[in-house]
């Protein structure tokens, strides 16, 4: 009877061992041998704060909004697209070599504020009769307002001859200070179509930075941005109020160092 005793305790032992060999689902848990994992490894836990892949995808940074004014400024209201570059090879390293390298920190706000003082100067006369006002904007920008008397006939994108005295002034400053780059923006009135009147607003535009490119102001430092009928500051109900909205406008902003 004893031996029947101790075959009953192995007999117990091996029912025993096979049943923890397998899972509660009654699988067989993974071997190396037939896997070539280790045994008993979990898959790895997510990383404490790590966002699902569709959020990491949403966060990608997106393209400027259409109608986005110069750098800092916010939309600008009624623009028919954002600043567009002049060459189409207006990159970032583009721009530092062509102005041989960006401004630091410390020297933008002296630099910007040397250039609004010597185009006050230049502009002097234009700025006592009130065809031209220059000032500075947030973020160290400086706005050029050349007002359209003498700038552009209705309709039309073709510079008046006596305008170009004034874009040798600006032209002969803006060369000396290089390290800028230019937005030049040109409105219109609200005669014709909003889409005409957007249209030539670019060509305006166009016209005033092909200028600067003739008087040796570097191409990649160009930008043109268009302005419908929304963003206009006079009143259109009469001629002098057209005039005013034939402007030209030249934002500078400055060029960064790395």
């Amino acid at each position: 009877m004893q031996w029947r005793g101790v075959a009953i305790v192995i007999l117990t032992l091996v029912i025993c061992g096979c049943a923890s060999d397998r899972g509660a689902t009654g699988k067989r848990s993974v071997t190396k041998t037939e896997t070539g994992s280790v045994t008993g490894v979990a898959p790895e836990a997510p990383v404490a704060g790590a966002a699902p892949a569709a959020q990491v995808a949403s966060a990608t940074p997106k393209p400027p909004v259409a109608g986005a004014g110069p750098r800092g400024l916010g939309p600008t209201p009624g623009a028919a697209a954002g600043p567009l570059p002049y060459k189409k090879n207006r990159t970032t390293g583009a721009i530092l070599e062509a102005v041989g390298g960006g401004l630091g920190s410390g020297a933008v706000g002296p630099y910007m504020n040397s250039q609004k003082q010597d185009l006050q100067k230049t502009l002097l006369e234009e700025i006592r009769s009130g065809s031209a006002s220059v000032e500075k904007l947030p973020h160290n920008v400086v706005r050029i307002r050349m007002h359209g008397r003498s700038a552009f006939e209705t309709n039309s994108s073709s510079i008046k001859p006596g305008f170009c005295t004034t874009m040798d002034k600006v032209a002969d400053v803006v060369i000396r200070y290089g390290k800028t780059t230019l937005t030049v923006v040109g409105p219109a009135d609200n005669k014709g179509t909003v889409e005409h009147n957007r249209k030539l607003s670019l060509q305006r535009a166009l016209s005033v930075a092909q200028y600067l490119e003739s008087k040796d102001v570097s191409p990649i430092r160009l930008a043109t941005l268009g302005k419908g009928v929304a963003d206009l500051t006079a009143s259109n109900g009469s001629d002098p109020g057209r005039l005013a909205n034939r402007r030209v406008e030249i934002w500078l902003e400055p060029v960064l160092a790395r």
